[in-house]
């Protein structure tokens, strides 16, 4: 599978290009599955790209910080959607994660992004010892099987859903308009 390098994020989103829209089914899903805790919460949003389900957490009620490598990503979406939200500009599977909150999030999105990881479970081991007592990792994916060959690197099959999905205690996975939305709640500590 290859690997997008930051520098072709960067144009992608220089030259005025986006990704999928948040949908009505997945603003849904997140506010029955993990609404924001009545006394506020935390979320994190890996691969915020253009800022769209940030700025939704933002409104729905959590303090957001929300990451991504891309310089241009990041200034288009601290315009687009100026409050509410702290931009960073973090590579998560390679940056220090010192600036994130250290007492960590109670929600924790990475949306259109899981595949890209270069180390899928290095970097969902990282996640996970940010997640407060009690949150959620929300992962929202195309299907390999709805994919066209061409973009299949952008989706994930049954087995890499598997792979996500072990290790938690609790996994609920939903239909979004034809992507996959995984809640995982619960990880469970590798033994040894």
């Amino acid at each position: 599978m290859g690997h997008t390098r930051q520098d072709e994020w960067d144009t992608h989103y220089a030259d005025g290009k986006t990704f999928r829209r948040l949908g009505d089914t997945e603003r849904a899903l997140l506010a029955a599955h993990v609404p924001a805790p009545a006394e506020g919460g935390r979320a994190l949003d890996v691969g915020c790209g253009l800022g769209e389900l940030a700025a939704h957490l933002a409104s729905v009620g959590y303090t957001v910080d929300a990451v991504d490598w891309s310089d241009s990503a990041l200034a288009r979406a601290g315009t687009t959607h100026p409050a509410g939200v702290r931009w960073l500009r973090l590579d998560i599977e390679r940056d220090d994660l010192a600036p994130l909150r250290q007492d960590g999030y109670d929600l924790i999105t990475l949306r259109l992004v899981y595949p890209f990881f270069r180390n899928r479970s290095r970097a969902m081991d990282a996640l996970a010892r940010r997640l407060r007592e009690g949150g959620a990792i929300v992962v929202v994916t195309p299907l390999a099987a709805t994919t066209p060959e061409e973009r299949r690197d952008i989706a994930l099959d049954e087995t890499e859903i598997g792979l996500l999905s072990s290790g938690w205690k609790r996994v609920d996975r939903f239909d979004a308009e034809g992507l996959a939305m995984l809640i995982l709640r619960g990880r469970v500590q590798p033994e040894g």
